[in-house]
């Protein structure tokens, strides 16, 4: 098993570079010279040409590319950012956990609430309950995230005064934020837990055990639930991934100084250097995350858990 998990995590790292490389090509193409919205397009084209020369940005593709792989990976040096002058790996050690806290909230409230939804919708199924639990599934699917929050913050700050709309501080701030983003996991989840669960409850060691006259709480939580587990945690490990990548529209709204804004302020400012290194780091912790599924996956399944035991004993 540590074999296996020390395989995939080197397996990581040309996934991570092949991000690397595709960010950088697309900051290279994209319109905007980073010179001109640093000299805030008063300067003479002179003063721009200096300011080329002086950031590296006149050389060509491949020299470029060359010096941020060997800077990024080898001197684990993410450079410094053009518009504040500031070493960018100190801004992310500020800005990463609270991404990092906002991400687990939102993904504890999802699981929390959208497995026992698809759990009772599937045991429910096709009553009132099932019908009822699947609307409001469709409907939490269909909710943009930016206007939810938007809503939210009416409500809860504006009108009620309850929480706090913009910033960080404790607990609190972080509440309106993991509620905007959490009602699309939430929903989804149950959807998947639901069909998870429907194709387990009609299998022959489910009737089996009703049979045996095991209560039916333990037949859905200890035989049903864990066999159905396998699809559940792959969708909240890939959901790990999406979350990290839609803080920048939640943090940005209510104005958290995460990786999120963190990222949307450097492609504002044609900040390179930021925007390479915010990618990485999203492209890493989602990558972490499916490393973390598969290990999941033996923890519930004996059989996964078995193939691995095989072949270390090969």
């Amino acid at each position: 098993m540590l074999r296996y998990f020390i395989k995939r995590i080197l397996l990581l790292i040309p996934i991570i570079v092949a991000v690397t490389i595709v960010v950088f090509t697309l900051m290279y193409l994209v319109p905007g010279d980073p010179a001109e919205i640093l000299l805030s397009g008063t300067a003479t084209p002179e003063d721009v040409e200096l300011l080329r020369e002086t950031m590296g940005l006149n050389d060509p593709y491949f020299v470029r590319l060359g010096r941020f792989l060997s800077d990024t990976y080898i001197h684990f040096d993410f450079g410094t950012s053009y518009s504040t002058n500031q070493d960018i790996w100190t801004s992310i050690k500020d800005r990463l956990p609270r991404t990092m806290k906002l991400s687990l909230a939102t993904m504890a409230l999802s699981a929390l609430f959208g497995i026992p939804l698809g759990i009772y919708a599937a045991i429910k199924q096709g009553r009132l309950g099932d019908n009822i639990c699947m609307l409001l599934a469709l409907v939490g699917v269909s909710i943009p995230n930016f206007w939810l929050a938007l809503l939210l913050i009416l409500l809860f700050s504006v009108n009620l005064g309850w929480l706090p709309a913009l910033g960080i501080g404790g607990i609190k701030y972080y509440v309106l934020p993991a509620l905007s983003g959490c009602v699309g996991g939430i929903a989804t989840e149950a959807r998947q837990t639901r069909s998870s669960m429907l194709e387990v409850i009609r299998s022959d060691y489910i009737i089996t055990a009703r049979s045996k006259g095991v209560s039916e709480f333990d037949v859905i939580m200890k035989h049903a639930l864990k066999n159905a587990m396998i699809p559940i945690i792959t969708l909240i490990g890939s959901q790990f991934g999406f979350i990290v990548g839609g803080s920048m529209i939640t943090e940005t709204i209510f104005s958290i100084p995460g990786m999120g804004s963190f990222i949307i302020n450097g492609v504002n400012s044609r900040d390179y250097p930021v925007v390479q290194a915010g990618s990485i780091f999203i492209a890493a912790f989602f990558s972490f995350g499916m490393v973390l599924v598969d290990i999941l996956y033996a923890a519930v399944d004996p059989r996964i858990k078995a193939q691995y035991t095989k072949k270390k004993r090969r």
